[in-house]
């Protein structure tokens, strides 16, 4: 059940077309009707309020100006639960590659990426 502060994936005629986080679930004046306010996480961030029944919010298709509409709540990835000692001494016993750079080391699943440093703002 999507509920304030979840994120959702919206999707727009079967396609996702953008996330965004529930920040407020107001009762409508009609019956099983609810105002859902959604900050939508794009570049520029801004707030929507839609009209919406639980089941909407919760999943089920809806129609928004004729077309399909549906609201799936996401949930983070698992963090990594492993014992922080023996994610250190793993790192020390392998070999780090590097590619032709020399600047990037790839240990275990993820890679690091070094980033040139900042130049001084003026």
């Amino acid at each position: 059940m999507a509920t304030i502060g979840d994120v959702v994936l919206v999707h727009l005629e079967d396609q996702p077309v953008f996330f965004a986080r529930i920040e407020d679930i107001l009762p409508d004046h009609k019956k099983d009707w609810f105002h859902v306010k959604l900050l939508v996480l794009q570049v520029p961030m801004q707030t929507v309020t839609w009209i919406l029944r639980e089941a909407y919010f919760n999943g089920s298709e809806f129609t928004m100006g004729g077309k399909r509409m549906r609201l799936e709540k996401v949930e983070a990835p698992a963090e990594d639960t492993e014992n922080p000692d023996e994610l250190n001494a793993r790192e020390d016993r392998e070999t780090p590659e590097s590619n032709d750079s020399g600047s990037e080391k790839k240990t275990g699943p993820g890679q690091v990426i070094s980033f040139p440093p900042r130049k001084p703002e003026k």
